[in-house]
């Protein structure tokens, strides 16, 4: 009987308030269910390092665009005794951290000084299997480098060459290494 004339109460409310208790009861579900989720699948303490490293990585990469937006376009040196922008030493720092591009033109002048590279690079269609360019902190030098190999084509040889970087090209939206020094 009280069950009946509670139910009774409830048909009796106007349409309006029986539609917002169903939003609010629908609300606590929603709520409820996700926190239920969260407690088996959610991330916790290693998604939050995680969120923090890539806001750290993003941070970084917005200031070395900054930087790189900054400089002229054209050639970058490290030495005097050119007309081309002359770095210095805090900007040549950060300029080989934000450079990640070897173009061809700096592969091919120093393959003059390896030629079993030069070799490999010609018979493989001009592969390179991997690049790098960085920052050296105890010789505060930047060193770009690459590796060649013949395995696409059944040669059994690997070719390493890097060197000093002395100068980047600038091309207003990135930098790229222009000469490597391999000797």
């Amino acid at each position: 009987m009280l069950k009946d004339n509670y139910l009774n109460k409830l048909k009796e409310l106007p349409e309006t308030i029986k539609q917002f208790g169903g939003l609010i009861a629908l609300t606590i579900i929603v709520i409820l269910s996700f926190g239920i989720l969260n407690i088996f699948w959610g991330g916790g303490d290693e998604l939050i390092k995680k969120m923090k490293l890539e806001e750290e990585r993003i941070a970084q990469e917005n200031k070395l665009n900054a930087l790189i937006s900054q400089l002229p376009s054209g050639v970058l040196v490290t030495f005097d005794g050119t007309d081309n922008f002359r770095l210095t030493d805090e900007l040549y720092e950060a300029v080989c951290n934000a450079t990640e591009l070897i173009p061809q033109r700096a592969i091919m002048a120093a393959h003059f000084l390896n030629y079993e590279a030069y070799e490999l690079y010609t018979i493989n269609g001009n592969k390179i299997d991997e690049t790098y360019v960085k920052w050296d902190k105890e010789k505060d030098k930047c060193f770009a480098g690459y590796t060649v190999s013949g395995d696409n084509v059944g040669v059994n040889k690997t070719a390493n060459v890097s060197g000093e970087v002395l100068s980047f090209l600038s091309t207003g939206i990135d930098t790229r290494v222009y000469f490597i020094k391999n000797f």
